[in-house]
């Protein structure tokens, strides 16, 4: 230890067989140390404001036939940095984002044989803290387990998911199942909200969560099995956020982002965030009623969705040519002349191809859907968790780019932050979407657990009768603004009056859009915001989030139960008067969608009264006034 007392500073903290890494606020610390419970095991723990977030927890890995990596350890050196800078997202929930953290990286090297050298590096920042394991090797090495832990000193609350879609439950640290999602948030105090996950999770196995067999306020790593390496490697980040509230989290989400590497792609003018719809007629005339109703209302693609080059889940299903699941619909359809069609109008195409079809024709397609003219894909039902899949997925993600192709990945991907080094990766789902009915409570749920992981492709719809079964007309909308998508896809089960219906077959569950003053909302709506506040809100119960874009603030509440607040506007421009179009429920309304569409004159110092029924939301739209 001696040998590094020279690297001392006001972040850093030497002391016997302890190395402890202050925050910049000096409000969080990170201590590791080369002791766990009196024995010769590397561990480490957190605490905020003097309070203890993460107890004397384990760290190591574990290798097949392998010594762990985690026991008799010296430290060799430490090399310490801060860095305090901007940088600007291609797109984002705003225009810039804050990287300030302190950087520590330990060097350990093994008392005894084998001798082996490894080190840890560490970040702490006023949101939270971040650490991964870095392995020197010559050889090959297999991780079989991680040992990382996170020790709390009670039984706290959190939300627990098995699954990327399933639905959110309440429940304790100690009846935390094997293979909990992240990020795992858990609800410490009133004032005190921390949540778990893992960043940069680029060409290793998926971690989830599972609860130690022999204490229950103990959980640990799990990975989707082993991760191979032949040289030298690093792990993906584990991070532990902490905010004062569960809004604060959602807020302070470009922590992951912070955590990945910055944009590799030097021209990156082609990648176009919007508004999508799906087409589900899959028929040349769908397309163009789609193209139609885009272009007069703003929106900026259509998507054609599974069935349009045969069965999805057949092998023989190729996605070179266009061949119609004729039990999805009877077609025709002429791709290419609705794509030259949409090039006409201003809209782009989108296709959706399968995994099975992406696995044996990736390196054909990207090059033939480029010279189509087509402008990105979705990506539908990859396999993910496996350091393979990890692995392929992320290469896919890179070749697209490489043919200025933006993607939408489908099913169970949850985003780690690779958005930011390739934005062609615009969204993903990984989220209990709107094709599972999902309640204002569970969108409650997600939007302060789910959310903060990135964007999500939620599927928004309005017409569809499954509206009434969710919450209100007046949430969709607000759900629009809450879950953040730069590809937001809406209208996901409607469709233009002019497309057909087929009876059976491919839209004839789908709602025909009734030209109402409703869709001025959706005409307005951005999908990439320059600032974003989360007003308020409580896990499950309601929430309040205001995003702006340009001069013009867009503000969605959704709730569960009802609630009556007070709204101040003190985030509009003091020297500026606005106009709020106020779109909100009204049960006594005899439209099909019941929505009052009213406006008013606001500005900074108005302080709204929100009062909204069980299951009812609210979205306003306020624009500055010319003076």
């Amino acid at each position: 230890m001696l040998l590094v007392l020279c690297l001392i500073s006001s972040t850093l903290i030497l002391q016997a067989k302890e190395i402890k890494i202050l925050s910049p606020d000096k409000k969080t610390e990170l201590t590791f140390s080369t002791s766990l419970n009196n024995e010769n095991r590397l561990s480490y723990s957190i605490s905020w404001q003097g309070s203890p977030i993460i107890a004397n927890s384990p760290l190591g890995l574990e290798f097949e036939n392998e010594k762990t990596l985690s026991e008799d350890l010296d430290v060799l050196s430490l090399k310490e940095k801060t860095v305090k800078e901007k940088w600007k997202p291609v797109y984002g929930e705003k225009d810039n984002y804050l990287d300030h953290y302190n950087e520590v990286t330990i060097q350990f090297k093994e008392r005894k044989m084998p001798f082996r050298l490894f080190s840890m590096t560490s970040r702490v920042y006023n949101e939270g803290v971040a650490f991964k394991y870095n392995v020197l090797t010559d050889k090959q090495l297999t991780i079989s387990r991680e040992l990382t832990g996170f020790k709390f000193t009670k039984d706290y609350p959190s939300w627990v998911a098995g699954s990327a879609q399933s639905k959110y439950r309440k429940a304790r640290i100690s009846k935390t199942g094997n293979g909990t999602e992240r990020p795992y948030v858990i609800e410490m105090d009133s004032d005190r909200f921390i949540a778990l996950g893992e960043a940069a999770l680029v060409d290793h196995a998926r971690m989830k969560f599972s609860r130690a067999p022999k204490d229950s306020l103990l959980l640990v790593t799990a990975m989707d099995g082993k991760a191979i390496y032949q040289a030298n490697f690093s792990t993906p980040w584990r991070y532990v956020m902490i905010a004062e509230s569960a809004g604060k989290l959602l807020e302070n989400n470009h922590f992951i982002l912070n955590l990945n590497q910055a944009n590799a792609i030097k021209d990156a003018s082609w990648i176009k965030p919007g508004k999508v719809i799906r087409e589900v007629t899959l028929t040349t005339t769908g397309g163009k009623a789609c193209i139609d109703f885009a272009a007069r209302h703003h929106l900026q693609y259509v998507e054609f969705d599974a069935g349009w080059y045969g069965h999805e889940y057949d092998d023989a299903s190729s996605a070179l040519a266009v061949n119609v699941d004729p039990s999805r619909s009877p077609g025709p359809l002429a791709l290419q002349e609705v794509i030259d069609y949409g090039k006409s109008k201003g809209v782009g195409v989108l296709l959706y191809v399968n995994q099975r079809a992406l696995s044996k024709e990736l390196d054909t397609i990207l090059p033939l859907f480029q010279s189509w003219g087509v402008k990105g894909l979705k990506y539908g039902f990859v396999n993910v968790g496996s350091q393979r899949s990890t692995s392929w997925l992320h290469e896919a993600v890179r070749k697209a780019a490489d043919h200025k192709m933006m993607i939408d990945i489908h099913d169970e991907y949850r985003p780690t932050g690779y958005s930011r080094t390739y934005p062609n990766l615009l969204t993903q789902e990984g989220i209990r979407g709107e094709e599972e009915s999902p309640d204002n409570h569970q969108v409650l749920i997600t939007m302060f657990t789910r959310m903060i992981a990135g964007a999500g492709d939620f599927t928004n719809c309005y017409f569809v009768p499954r509206v009434n079964e969710m919450g209100s007309h007046a949430s969709q909308m607000a759900k629009a603004i809450c879950i953040y998508s730069p590809w937001q896809f809406v209208y996901w089960y409607d469709r233009p009056s002019a497309s057909p219906i087929k009876k059976g077959g491919a839209g004839s569950t789908a709602s025909v859009i009734d030209e109402i003053p409703d869709l001025g909302f959706y005409d307005a709506l951005p999908t990439v915001w320059n600032d974003t506040k989360v007003i308020n809100g409580e896990i499950g119960a309601y929430g309040t989030i205001a995003r702006r874009t340009g001069n013009n603030w867009f503000v969605g509440t959704l709730t569960d139960k009802p609630i009556s607040f007070n709204l101040p506007l003190n985030f509009l421009d003091k020297n500026k008067q606005y106009e709020a179009t106020v779109y909100a429920d009204n049960a006594s309304l005899s439209t099909t969608t019941k929505l009052a569409i009213r406006q008013m004159k606001v500005d900074s110092s108005t302080v709204l009264n929100i009062q909204l029924l069980e299951k009812n939301g609210q979205a306003i739209i306020i624009r500055p006034l010319n003076n």
